[in-house]
């Protein structure tokens, strides 16, 4: 941004200052996006853990849980180490037999209102830790002690 010289399309601070706080501001919402993104994956996490818990009742029950296994392992392990092919296999043979599962989006209501609770709460915990870290703030002022 540059000083035009018309107070109307500048304000009266400093580039310098405008910059300082706009990187700051930028800083902010990366921190919360970072922390969002955990709730996320944390989120995730859980429902994969649950998933042994479930029971599948039907063929594409079954499809699903297994395409579930399947993604969950593509960013970690060898996929060419026993028992990833084997279970590619036998999930290549059910879809044979029972056909694909019908392709599925979330609305993306669901999808816009999951963000916001992961922000809101990403948001609220990063407020949290730099009220923490804040010069002349401690533990126990923070509580009230």
């Amino acid at each position: 941004m540059a000083n035009t010289g018309i107070q109307v399309l500048t304000s009266c601070k400093s580039v310098s200052q405008r910059m300082q706080r706009a990187t700051a501001e930028a800083r902010a919402e990366y921190e919360v996006a970072c922390e969002a993104e955990v709730f996320a994956m944390t989120e995730a996490l859980r429902f994969q853990d649950s998933l042994p818990y479930v029971e599948a009742l039907s063929l594409a029950g079954i499809i699903a849980k297994l395409e579930m296994i399947l993604g969950a392992d593509r960013d970690i392990g060898d996929p060419t180490d026993f028992p990833w092919p084997h279970i590619s296999s036998v999930l290549r043979d059910l879809k044979a037999l029972a056909g694909n599962l019908p392709a599925y989006r979330s609305a993306r209501a669901n999808t816009r209102a999951n963000v916001a609770l992961h922000w809101k709460e990403a948001a609220k915990l990063v407020a949290a830790l730099e009220f923490e870290e804040a010069p002349g703030s401690s533990k126990l002022s923070a509580r009230g002690i």
